[in-house]
C-alpha cells in the first residue's frame, strides 16, 4: 500500500505537469501559426447560422463582396456584388 501511495504522488504532479507543458506548447505554436500569415485574398466580413448546418456569409475577395451558402455539401455562391465602402 506504502508503494501505490508513493508512485501516486511521483506520477500525479509528473502527469499534470506534462499536460500543463503540451497545453503551453500548443498555445504558442497556435500564436506563431497565426502571426505569419499576413495579409490574405479573402476576408470574411459577416456570417449569419440559418440552422443546424447551414449558414451565410460574406466574403470580400478582390474588391467584390460574394453572398455564399456554407453546408455540409460545401459552399454555394448565391449572389455577388461590388465591395461597399470602408466604414469608420
Amino acid at each position: 500500500m506504502l508503494f501505490y501511495v508513493l508512485k501516486l504522488l511521483i506520477l500525479l504532479p509528473l502527469i499534470g505537469g506534462l499536460a500543463w507543458a503540451s497545453l503551453w506548447l500548443a498555445r504558442k505554436a497556435q500564436a506563431r501559426m497565426v502571426a505569419g500569415t499576413g495579409e490574405r485574398a479573402v476576408k470574411v466580413i459577416e456570417t449569419q447560422m440559418l440552422g443546424p448546418g447551414l449558414r451565410l456569409a460574406v466574403l470580400e475577395f478582390h474588391g467584390r463582396e460574394i453572398l455564399v451558402s456554407a453546408g455540409k455539401g460545401g459552399l454555394v455562391r448565391l449572389a455577388e456584388a461590388p465591395a461597399r465602402e470602408a466604414r469608420p
